[in-house]
């Protein structure tokens, strides 16, 4: 066994406007675990690595691969000594900036695929994070959708690996197999001058292929938890050269029931191994998890009244019952020209059947959801992506990491269940500063969710105007 291991909306008519009082509610938390930290007879336990490193090593050698990372918050209440407070974790400890790419010390060929790519100066987000990256520290990073979370984990990467070992030296994971996909291809084509081999491990295609060209050697592999650890366990994805593992979307990684698996990987990684962080919202519980098993991390964080919208215009459409969010689609349909849209749907039955009914009505529209096979989800992605496809209709599976340029517009036929998916939904209506509009169908059942959305991004969704086809 390894001697080292890794721990973490009646249709409105325009004469006849219904008003819907602002409705104002308030909100807790949900109760967290609160993990322990205990001292041996040998040496202090303060984070889960090093408690990890005791378990396996100390009292569970012979099984310690099976052991669940989840009996770290079973274990009996112990001393509670050197707890930091979890509040004082989410203000940013870091503000040193680098407001220009030159300025970072970057490989020439890496530079140079840096401006190929359309950069011309670093967004604020790459302005802070590639640096403390770069010079080796465990990093929690925190920006809006659109602002450059994935070509700051790139460049980082890129600058990090050494090209002349053709072994995995940065795992990166995400949480859908269409961003992991859209990582994979800016690592490739922001290092196109470094013939840097970067591969994609994502479920829905044929494992054996994968083996190949991992055992081939690539430098860097990039995957979403099921198939990543699938292709460790079957010992082709080796992980003793890997000194940096990122994980993109970290909310959504954490929160969402990827929590175990990515534990077991952690478990396989070099103790050594670098972790950076990085999402577009970073609620505390997640933050609270994150910081346990990382290594005195550079923390640089949004407030919360930060999380910003600007230059996406928002409006809402008060549609009187859900019935009638058809016939509200359908007049919008033919009042504005759209050049590219997504529509978001809480739910797959509801895609298929909204996607059934424009296409009766003669619209052109396409589909995804999760139900569907990969290929048929690269198919759609490929045609709405060339502009062959126009209309997008999705679920949250879309709303996380997939940057298509030229959505101008993004209408939530359904207001998210979360108020958190809020912004990763209408960002990408407004990509890297575009301008944006989003269009929200909001019902009386609705209007608490919206002033919950308001409230948490200190935002105001206003009543759709009559010109808004001047706005798209």
């Amino acid at each position: 066994m390894a001697q080292s291991v890794r721990e973490r909306g009646k249709k409105l008519h325009p004469s006849q406007p219904t008003y819907f009082a602002p409705l104002v509610s308030s909100f807790s938390s949900l109760p967290h675990h609160q993990p322990q930290i205990f001292t041996t007879h040998q040496e202090k336990i303060t984070t889960i690595r090093d408690y990890y490193r005791y378990l396996l090593l100390q009292i569970l050698p012979s099984t310690a691969r099976k052991t669940s990372p989840l009996l770290y918050y079973t274990l009996p209440s112990m001393a509670t000594e050197g707890l930091k407070d979890v509040e004082g974790q989410i203000e940013s400890n870091y503000d040193e900036t680098v407001d220009n790419f030159d300025s970072m010390d970057l490989k020439p060929e890496l530079l140079r695929g840096i401006y190929a790519y359309g950069f011309e100066r670093p967004s604020a987000i790459q302005q802070r994070a590639i640096l403390p990256v770069i010079n080796n520290r465990d990093v929690i990073a925190q920006a809006q959708s659109g602002t450059g979370k994935t070509a700051t984990f790139s460049i980082s990467v890129l600058q990090k690996i050494d090209l002349s070992v053709k072994q995995c030296q940065a795992l990166i994971l995400a949480p859908t197999r269409e961003l992991a996909q859209q990582i994979q291809k800016v690592v490739v084509a922001i290092g196109d001058f470094m013939n840097v081999e970067c591969h994609a491990c994502i479920g829905g295609t044929v494992v054996r292929e994968d083996m190949k060209i991992l055992q081939d050697g690539v430098h860097v592999v990039v995957g979403t938890p099921g198939r990543v650890h699938d292709v460790i366990q079957r010992r082709a994805l080796k992980t003793d050269a890997i000194k940096l593992f990122v994980l993109d979307e970290a909310d959504e990684m954490l929160s969402r029931g990827f929590t175990e698996q990515i534990y077991d990987i952690f478990q396989l990684l070099p103790q050594s191994t670098q972790v950076v962080l990085l999402s577009a919202t970073m609620p505390q519980d997640v933050l609270e998890v994150t910081t346990k098993f990382m290594r005195d991390p550079v923390r640089i964080l949004v407030k919360k009244a930060e999380l910003t919208l600007e230059g996406i215009k928002q409006f809402y459409i008060a549609v009187e019952k859900e019935d009638w969010k058809l016939d509200t689609l359908s007049d919008l349909y033919e009042t504005v020209t759209i050049t590219q849209a997504v529509i978001f749907c809480n739910t797959r039955r509801k895609v298929d059947w909204l996607t059934e009914k424009l296409t009766a009505r003669d619209f052109t529209v396409s589909a995804m959801h999760g139900d569907m096979d990969q290929h048929q989800r690269d198919l759609i992605m490929k045609e709405f992506r060339s502009g062959s496809s126009r209309v997008l209709i999705a679920t949250d599976l879309l709303a996380r990491g997939i940057d298509v340029q030229q959505v101008s517009l993004v209408i939530n036929y359904d207001l998210p269940a979360n108020r958190e998916n809020y912004i990763h939904r209408i960002g990408r209506g407004g990509r890297f500063g575009r301008k944006g509009v989003a269009i929200n169908f909001v019902t009386a059942d609705d209007v608490r969710m919206m002033r919950e959305i308001e409230q948490f991004y200190s935002t105001q969704i206003e009543e759709m105007p009559m010109n808004v086809a001047d706005l798209i």
